[in-house]
């Protein structure tokens, strides 16, 4: 059987070589600013900081979706779309420009050139402080990941940035401050207070986190680095459907709700393709690895 991932539940299909636009990511854009909306606004304050968290994940994964080249023809277009930094720590730029250097599967997991590795070179992990060590630890684990992992993640993403200075880093962070502040002022107008806000964007790095937790692995292999989680269940959809992380490294260009249908045509193939790094749940990352670290921080692979 073959699949045109293109071919979307709306019947759309490819025009000149591309779709004109994903309606169902348009629709989902639109939700979700609303859902911030009702966060800030309508809701009692816990139930706020809650359904905001929620509809930052939502927001940031929808950021992912667009830097891949949806909904519409123009990035451009795009981008503007998805520019508000609702997370207020992540330069929508520098997201987009680590993110697509990512996408050079042949570097994924390498400590110094992927630049979404959460793995170390093994001499840097020997030289760290003792306390250090035990900290990166606890955060290999899910649940560090989850209570710790926004945080960590956060400061060395910033020093990373620090340590670069290059021209392309400097405008990705200008052009960031006066976004974050927009945020922030929308906030402040809110009956939210921004403290509480705060604690919603934490949380929504934190939900963030479970998928990143796991999403590659050290292998010899560069197609052996993306994992599958099978029922991805509402995280499924909070991720966009990047729980099949394996078939959106394949095929990066595929509109989020044409995954599914590529993964259930060719089951077998993108197993074959990873080696068997698969999981069937969030539930069976959550029993197997919230006490347990998946990984040791340093790669184990990686040679100097």
């Amino acid at each position: 059987m073959v699949i045109d991932p293109y071919r979307t539940p709306m019947g759309q299909r490819k025009i000149a070589g591309r779709a004109t636009a994903a309606w169902p990511t348009v629709s989902l854009i639109v939700l979700c600013y609303l859902c911030w909306v009702l966060g800030l606004w309508l809701l009692p304050l816990w139930l706020g900081i809650c359904v905001t968290g929620v509809t930052i994940a939502l927001h940031a994964s929808l950021q992912h979706e667009v830097i891949h080249g949806h909904p519409f023809r123009s990035q451009w277009l795009n981008d503007a779309l998805i520019w508000p930094p609702l997370t207020l720590v992540v330069p929508y730029a520098r997201f987009k420009a680590t993110h697509l250097a990512h996408h050079n599967d042949t570097v994924i997991t390498d400590p110094y050139d992927d630049p979404e590795s959460n793995y170390l070179d093994a001499g840097c992990w020997a030289r760290l402080p003792g306390a250090v060590q035990l900290i990166l630890r606890f955060n290999n684990t899910l649940a560090g990941r989850l209570l710790i992992g926004p945080l960590i993640g956060t400061l060395a993403f910033v020093l990373c940035e620090w340590r670069m200075r290059s021209p392309d880093v400097t405008k990705g962070w200008l052009l960031h401050l006066p976004a974050a502040l927009a945020v922030l002022l929308v906030v402040g107008l809110s009956p939210m207070p921004i403290w509480t806000y705060l604690i919603a964007a934490y949380l929504g790095l934190s939900i963030l986190k479970l998928r990143t937790f796991l999403e590659h692995q050290a292998h010899e292999r560069a197609s052996g680095r993306s994992v599958i989680i099978e029922r991805g269940g509402v995280f499924g959809f909070l991720f966009l459907n990047n729980n099949l992380h394996v078939v959106h490294h394949m095929h990066p260009k595929v509109p989020w709700f044409a995954l599914p249908a590529l993964y259930r045509a060719r089951r077998a193939h993108y197993h074959r393709r990873n080696g068997g790094y698969v999981y069937r749940s969030y539930g069976e990352v959550m029993r197997r690895h919230l006490w347990r670290a998946k990984d040791p921080v340093a790669h184990p692979l990686w040679r100097r």
